[in-house]
């Protein structure tokens, strides 16, 4: 997808594993020596046994097709490659222009797909003379998931909607039912597909939203975006070509300057034309959507939609301003590029049509952007700053590239896997652009995507992206959770990007064009990542025949960006990692007294979540407090002695809900504290004998607190009609919590302390609705209630207040302000320091490290924030043990770990 200023709303889940499942061949720091083959002859699996890429390799392959030889020299070396080709399911063979055949399996466990897996054989010769020349990709051993489901269908849409946690995105969002999926890693795990869709198009933007929710426990295992499917809404989807009665005709089209151009057309039988190319084998047509929304589009055509028409061949001068006519032309353009010089049929490969629609708005303003929804390319109209977006033949290229990638390697857009979708996207635009125009690779403009939109400016400051703007993994890679930019995919793509566009200038570049187009539609697989894509490209180039010299220095270009295994290793933290890998950035961790609590899976997003226990010492764990019992086990809570937490899937009578346990964190019986079945359960808090949590009951579409008191079965505190409670907090004897309810067409927030002794309402501060603001994320410290007040419209910074448990007053601990518009968030306390994270609201464009969400600290009295860690990534979730000691889940380092500092860093 094009990307010009975009931060995603849309809350996901964390799954760092998606980004790392490919395991790469070991490197230096130094390129490749002159005597040594750069291209790896075996690289192994990750959390599998069988390899992930083997070459090298000239065996004899009998079989009547190349699926046939492929599915037989796989069975001929079980030993070798670990696959048992019963699982395997052809789904499609690639040939390319020299013969080669690429023969892509999709692996099924008990029938049902399993998530991301596609292992890839490559031959050459024909019939008897067939010859395996190597083998690779993801395949996953070792599954033993059950394939039956034991959640409702219903419960799993609404758990799957329920995942977007924006209220604004998710009015109105439907859910699209695909069936069920394996997610593999471990033992693997049952979960349903869901396709989620919003019709707030300032929320969700073009995309929509992949959602995996556990069929036997209703967690939501994996959540990623993804460019809207495509949906026919009506005849205007097929209306085109012999079908709609058109014959080829010939004519003329303004382009955006103004100057007419040739274009082809289709004569309808009333004698009027429209904007389709009948002359290739893949049918080109341009819809106009004359100023409607961008949303009616997204992942669909309207009925109604119409290609762009005129009543003679010859369009009116006013066709110029919706860029129709560069939209054919730039399409035809890209098909030539592909088709003549990559042998490619079309964008899906059969010569499917091409469709493209312009002039699209936003809200009534003009929709800066281009996109590709699965099926076509949505053109924003432009500008009095910007030309229609059509006009650009690499944001064209761009946009059908990610169609030629749908087709072939099938990237998940999500952290590396959708950064290196970007990059190839990124690669081919601007490939596509100099070739047509003649360009050196040693023109200014030749690495730039996107200098021709703007009206005003230069190339280089109206360019979106460059591909030689020289960053790399260890300096330049930015950590930053699911929920912006899908885990970094236009973030990071240049990174990869910029490796390939070296390589481009270091060889002949039709050289490179075909080396990276056949790393693309014959070795890459959907999860792959960047060390992945570099042994794809370097397979690639041994497969073509390159020479030695010529590997070395395709091997360099990605030393040079730091692409190399174990890169993730190579990146500066100040801060100790206690638990790596954490699949999910959403579930926060708790620590006290020197032992902390996570959730976490052995295997990525494969199996079920359990519950963890160590030291931040080091000196005991991690030890597995959750049984082992096919549900799914987190939100941990611990006062250092008594772990308390959420197992959600089946309970008595076999139906699916939510159930509290709790147990000494040494060890020792399990208890049960809450069991309910249709509720979901929230904010776990434990102190002394006592466990708090919040139910959300799904019958009643309620939310109120519970108490536990020793190891009693658990109790809902109620509340007065309306009110529900938010944002749990437990210290002592007290209980604390944001409570909210309606009053006319404002909701109403009150920060509120609750005596278990006494069972009543000690203090409640109601804030005052004329100041339009809203609370959250109440912490109990000491004889004091803190909480997080954030203006409504946003034209300050947050401010954290605190008010005395006994109502008696309240004061400012930090004021927000206009000119420090920051967003608090994972507000946690200890008996000595406040953290807090902080992230500065940027207004769209690039995003940067510094800007992602930072840990500060400041002292419980008051006082001026330093920050906790340097760590250049984004800081989640942040939980405050004794003093200054914070632990929290860092994205710096390519990957989401639970970490710790004992003090703050102060200045960075």
């Amino acid at each position: 997808m094009h990307h010009r200023s975009r931060s995603p709303r849309l809350l996901g889940v964390a799954i760092a594993a998606v980004l790392g499942l490919g395991l790469g061949v070991p490197s230096g720091t130094a390129a490749p020596a002159a005597d040594t083959d750069p291209v790896p002859g075996l690289v192994a699996g990750s959390d599998t046994d069988a390899p992930q890429l083997v070459t090298g390799l000239a065996e004899r392959a009998a079989g009547a097709t190349p699926a046939d030889a492929a599915r037989a020299h796989l069975a001929a070396h079980r030993d070798r490659y670990r696959v048992d080709p019963a699982q395997l399911v052809e789904t499609g063979t690639e040939r390319a222009a020299d013969g080669r055949r690429t023969v892509r399996f999709a692996q099924r466990h008990g029938g049902i797909p399993v998530f991301g897996a596609a292992y890839l054989v490559h031959l050459t010769g024909e019939g008897d003379a067939q010859r395996v020349e190597s083998v690779g990709g993801k395949y996953f051993t070792g599954l033993t998931a059950p394939t039956a489901q034991s959640v409702p269908d219903e419960a799993l849409r609404r758990l799957a909607l329920g995942s977007v946690e924006d209220p604004a995105a998710r009015e109105g969002a439907t859910a699209e039912d695909h069936g069920l999926v394996v997610l593999p890693g471990g033992t693997g795990r049952l979960a349903r597909h869901f396709t989620v869709r919003g019709t707030d198009a300032a929320a969700w933007g073009a995309k929509a939203r992949e959602v995996f929710v556990d069929a036997t426990t209703g967690q939501v295992a994996l959540a990623h975006d993804v460019r809207a499917p495509y949906r026919a809404e009506g005849p205007a989807a097929a209306a085109t070509g012999a079908a709609a009665g058109l014959e080829p005709a010939t004519g003329t089209a303004p382009d955006v300057h103004g100057n007419p151009v040739r274009v082809n057309l289709g004569r309808l039988p009333d004698g009027t034309y429209q904007l389709t190319d009948l002359t290739r084998p893949a049918t080109i047509t341009v819809y106009d959507a004359q100023g409607r929304e961008e949303l009616d589009f997204r992942g669909k055509m309207p009925a109604d939609a119409r290609p762009a028409a005129s009543p003679t061949p010859d369009f009116p001068a006013s066709a110029a301003a919706t860029g129709a006519a560069n939209a054919q032309l730039n399409a035809a353009a890209v098909d030539d590029f592909y088709r003549d010089r990559l042998g490619r049929q079309g964008i899906d490969g059969r010569n499917g049509p091409i469709t493209a629609v312009v002039n699209v708005t936003s809200f009534g303003e003009p929709y800066r952007n281009a996109a590709w929804d699965g099926r076509k390319m949505v053109y924003g109209g432009g500008s009095a700053k910007e030309y229609p977006f059509a006009v650009a033949l690499d944001v064209a290229g761009h946009e059908m590239t990610h169609g030629v990638v749908e087709n072939t390697a099938g990237l998940v857009l999500r952290g590396q896997s959708g950064a290196l979708d970007e990059a190839i996207a990124d690669y081919f635009g601007n490939a596509i652009e100099v070739t047509a125009g003649g360009l050196s690779m040693d023109d200014p403009r030749a690495a730039l995507l996107g200098e021709s939109l703007c009206r005003t400016g230069t190339p280089e400051s109206c360019a979106d992206r460059r591909l030689d703007d020289r960053r790399s993994t260890v300096d330049d890679y930015i950590g930053v959770a699911a929920d912006i930019d899908s885990s970094g995919v236009h973030l990071n793509s240049t990174i990869v990007g910029g490796a390939l566009w070296d390589i481009r200038r270091a060889l002949d570049p039709l050289t490179a064009d075909r080396l990276v187009y056949r790393a693309l539609t014959e070795y890459l697989t959907p999860l792959d990542g960047f060390v992945d894509a570099r042994n794809a490209v370097l397979a690639a180039g041994r497969s073509m025949g390159l020479g030695r010299a010529q590997l070395r220095t395709v091997a360099g270009a990605f030393d040079a960006h730091g692409i190399k295994e174990g890169w993730q290793r190579r990146i500066g933290v100040d801060s100790r990692v206690l638990l790596g890998d954490i699949p999910s950035g959403l579930i926060a961790p708790d620590v006290a007294n020197g032992r902390w609590v996570a959730a976490t899976s052995e295997h990525g997003f494969g199996g079920n979540l359990g519950v963890l226990a160590g030291t931040v010492a080091g000196s005991a764990g991690p030890v597995a407090l959750s049984p082992v019992d096919g549900r799914s086990h987190g939100w941990p809570a611990t006062d250092g002695t008594t772990a308390a937490w959420v197992a959600q899937g089946a309970i008595a009578g076999g139906a699916w809900g939510s159930e509290v346990l709790a147990r000494p964190i040494d060890g020792g019986p399990v208890r049960s504290l809450r069991r309910g079945s249709n509720q979901m359960v929230f904010d776990v808090r434990v102190s002394g004998g006592t466990v708090a949590f919040r139910v959300n009951d799904f019958t009643t579409h309620r939310t109120l607190p519970a108490l536990s008191l020793n190891g009693a079965p658990a109790v809902e505190i109620p509340l007065p009609d309306g009110h529900d409670a938010t944002d749990l907090t437990l210290r002592g004897g007290l209980l604390g919590w944001t409570e909210t309810w309606s009053a006319g067409e404002r909701t109403v927030y009150a920060p509120t302390v609750y005596s278990i002794a006494t069972g009543k309402v000690v203090a409640q501060y109601v804030l005052d609705g004329a100041t339009a603001t809203r609370a959250d994320q109440t912490r109990l410290a000491g004889d004091r209630l803190l909480w997080v007040e954030t203006p409504e419209d946003r034209s300050k910074g947050g401010s954290i207040r605190s008010g005395a448990v006994d109502g008696s007053g309240v004061t400012d601990l930090l004021t927000g302000t206009a000119a420090d518009r920051r967003d608090i968030t994972g507000l946690t306390v200890s008996d000595r320091a406040v953290t807090f994270g902080h992230a500065f609201r940027w207004p769209g464009g690039a995003v940067k490290n510094a800007e992602l969400p930072k840990l500060w600290q400041l002292p419980l009295a008051g006082g001026t924030p330093e920050r906790v860690s340097c760590n250049r990534g984004g800081q989640y979730a942040p939980v405050a043990d004794r003093g200054t000691r914070v632990l929290w889940l860092d994205a710096t380092a390519g990957r989401t770990d639970l970490v710790v500092r004992e003090r703050a860093a102060g200045t960075c």
